[in-house]
């Protein structure tokens, strides 16, 4: 089974950037379609953005377009969440998890969250 490390988080003030990255350790040959769910306190879960592995293709929230870039590297079996710009609505838990589709990030299906990182903490504030 693939297990996800996530790292990058941390403060940050508004107009700030951070690179969150979400790294694959375990069984490489199943780490596929990648999203990032962040959870504000008090908030639900928000689908943020997904790579899919299947064709390249991305997903971006609203709340984040044009200013937040997901990529991979697949020689480091790591996917990339580049915040610009960032907002102190952006402040949150961000957690990295494995989809089989890109879909279940946008809608929030649970159920097709196969794997999950720890969580790391983004905090904005000026």
């Amino acid at each position: 089974q693939v297990q996800l490390v996530e790292s990058g988080g941390g403060a940050a003030q508004p107009g700030g950037s951070l690179r969150l990255s979400c790294s694959a350790r375990g069984f490489i040959s199943d780490f596929r379609n990648v999203g990032w769910l962040r959870r504000a306190p008090g908030n639900e879960y928000e689908g943020v953005s997904c790579h899919s592995s299947d064709d390249g293709s991305t997903y971006y929230a609203d709340s984040v377009k044009g200013r937040f870039t997901i990529s991979r590297d697949n020689n480091k079996n790591t996917v990339y969440l580049q915040m610009n710009n960032l907002k102190p609505e952006d402040t949150a838990e961000y957690t990295c998890v494995m989809v089989h589709r890109c879909l279940a990030i946008e809608t929030l299906h649970f159920g097709g969250l196969e794997v999950w990182g720890q969580g790391t903490l983004v905090t904005v504030s000026g």
